[in-house]
């Protein structure tokens, strides 16, 4: 899995490189290069979540946090 999306962001990336060239030329690549710099963005955001822990992730969750009043802010 975590292999094929590092591929799939280097196709895009080799698409956006060959499309880069041509985006001033005509509206059709413009938008080609903008829904392909979507994707790899999409690409990218699943593998930064494939690699975080699942477990300290709701470990975290299950912590609770410090909650600051905002009397808090006036103590000395």
């Amino acid at each position: 899995m975590k292999k094929e999306l590092i591929q799939s962001i280097r196709e895009k990336e080799i698409q956006l490189a060959k499309l880069k060239e041509h985006i001033e030329k005509s509206s059709v690549c413009s938008d080609l290069y903008n829904k392909v710099v979507l994707e790899k963005a999409i690409l990218k955001k699943e593998l930064e979540n494939s690699q975080k822990n699942k477990i300290i992730e709701n470990i975290k969750n299950l912590i609770p946090r410090k909650k600051t009043l905002i009397c808090d802010y006036f103590k000395k």
